[in-house]
């Protein structure tokens, strides 16, 4: 399997320059360089995805770890992963491997196949890195599992434009999207990002395939009373039945803030109740 192809979703600029239009950041891509996902690289006025193909990560998961609470509850899920986020979370649990630069083996997408369907395997989970950046790959592979039978599982953000977003759905089974927090300041300042493509992604997928929604609680940055209710309260008005994943924040890559209060998790618990049915506490006891 190459671990190159031309890249979908792209348009040239002018003298061998490119603008992706893959994500809302819509990077304008000078020639030899990346764009801000470290995966989309202009060469000679084409976009090239260079992680296509190039699993650096797979794993048998039960399907209640990505998480997914309400799908196809008790099974096991082939999950894989590359390089590469179109977001720079201080606090990403991943980022080893979403800045792993060392050398990939291929593996066939036979032998990918096969493994989906081992171990009582339902289906491929697109996890670990940030799927949207492993489009083109995610895409052909999706188009593969569905014909043969198998699930598809998208981990992700939600950090993608509508085009690409609503030309995947169609293969995709069941969704974790993150809701970060619920205002642009925090996007924009703790993740290099911005909320309304998200709250976008999460509305139009919802609509389509089944959807949980995860948001890590960081005492101080999104748990104000106000914030929570105004994000159980827009998740209701699109559907009181999404669960929601509320996890507790631990200290990783950049961040150091202590980990999440108990009471902390407690009082959002209970705010989401008011709005939500499955409200969900996640990485604690309570």
């Amino acid at each position: 399997m190459s671990h190159e192809t031309k890249a979908l979703y792209w348009i040239p600029v002018s003298n061998d320059v490119v603008k992706c239009e893959l994500c809302p950041h819509e990077c304008v891509i000078q020639p030899n360089h990346f764009g801000r996902c470290h995966t989309r690289q202009n060469r000679d006025g084409q976009l090239i995805a260079t992680n296509y193909g190039r699993v650096c990560s797979y794993a048998y998961d039960p399907i209640e770890k990505k998480p997914l609470l309400h799908y196809q509850s008790g099974s096991t899920i082939f999950s894989i992963g590359t390089f590469g986020c179109n977001l720079t979370c201080d606090f990403c649990q991943n980022h080893e491997l979403v800045h792993f630069e060392g050398e990939i083996a291929p593996i066939s997408d036979r032998v990918l196949l096969n493994l989906a369907q081992d171990q009582g395997s339902i289906g491929i989970a697109y996890t670990y890195n940030e799927p949207t950046v492993w489009f083109e790959y995610v895409l052909h592979m999706c188009k593969e599992a569905k014909a043969i039978g198998l699930k598809n599982i998208l981990v992700t953000n939600g950090f993608i434009n509508e085009e690409p977003m609503m030309e995947l759905l169609p293969y995709i089974d069941a969704m974790n999207i993150d809701l970060k927090a619920m205002t642009s300041s925090y996007y924009q300042n703790i993740c290099g990002g911005d909320l309304d493509p998200v709250l976008r992604t999460i509305e139009r997928c919802a609509r389509h395939t089944h959807v949980e929604i995860t948001t890590l609680l960081i005492d101080g940055l999104n748990t104000s009373k106000d914030e929570l209710e105004a994000l159980c309260q827009w998740l209701s008005y699109i559907n009181p039945e999404i669960p929601l994943h509320l996890n507790r924040y631990f200290p990783n890559y950049k961040m150091t803030l202590p980990k999440t209060r108990l009471e902390t998790l407690t009082q959002a618990r209970d705010i989401a109740g008011k709005y939500l049915k499955h409200v969900h506490v996640g990485n604690a006891f309570i």
